[in-house]
């Protein structure tokens, strides 16, 4: 029978995404990986810490808790070298929008983006270093939890290129390549990303736990 492992997101790309990372490692566990939606009370929890791996616990735990099953959550943004490592944690809500359905996540991003170009007007190429941040963690529900990071180094390009992509994705270029991270298909993003690295850095941790 397959274990489950619950998601701490409603987004539904997201899980799908995940299983694609783990590859594997869910045939190798027999894993039912599993969005939020999918189990029954499962809480919704505001990102109050001020660190990625503090917010990523924060969900992590409370969703292993309330659910009674191992629960992996993730919490990431865009780390400005000018700006002091901001837009950080703050990175969803840099410009006051809040979060909210399809169409106003839309229009955060927009005014999101719009605000940090701004922000960068008068920087040049050489001080547009940026990183994609990510921390992943697992929570058991016998109180077991365990995190990793995963970053992709960049720059920020001046204006937006690209469709594939949302948030910042638009402007940032990873090192070694032309192509903002919009321009990459999803493929080639889930092998750079800051996700994509930092889910594969859990994904030996996630054997060791689920695997007993």
């Amino acid at each position: 029978m397959s274990r489950r492992l619950v998601l701490a997101t409603r987004n539904e790309h997201k899980v799908h995404e995940l299983r694609q990372i783990l590859g594997d490692l869910v045939d190798e566990l027999d894993l039912d990986v599993v969005g939020a939606d999918e189990v029954e009370d499962a809480p919704d929890v505001p990102e109050t810490e001020v660190t990625f791996l503090g917010n990523a616990r924060l969900k992590a735990v409370a969703l292993a808790t309330a659910t009674g099953l191992p629960a992996v959550a993730d919490d990431s943004g865009l780390a400005v070298e000018v700006l002091g490592g901001s837009p950080g944690v703050f990175s969803a809500r840099w410009s006051g929008s809040a979060a909210g359905e399809d169409a106003a996540r839309a229009d955060r991003d927009r005014a999101n983006l719009a605000l940090l170009l701004e922000q960068l007007g008068d920087v040049p190429p050489a001080h547009r270093g940026a990183a994609f941040v990510c921390a992943a963690v697992i929570a058991m529900p016998d109180g077991r939890v365990e995190g990793v990071e995963g970053r992709v180094e960049g720059r920020l390009a001046r204006a937006p290129r690209g469709t594939n992509g949302f948030g910042y994705d638009p402007v940032f270029v990873p090192h070694g390549s032309h192509r903002t991270l919009a321009e990459h298909t999803d493929e080639e993003k889930n092998a750079i990303s800051h996700r994509g690295n930092a889910f594969r850095a859990l994904a030996p941790v996630i054997r060791e736990l689920l695997g007993e």
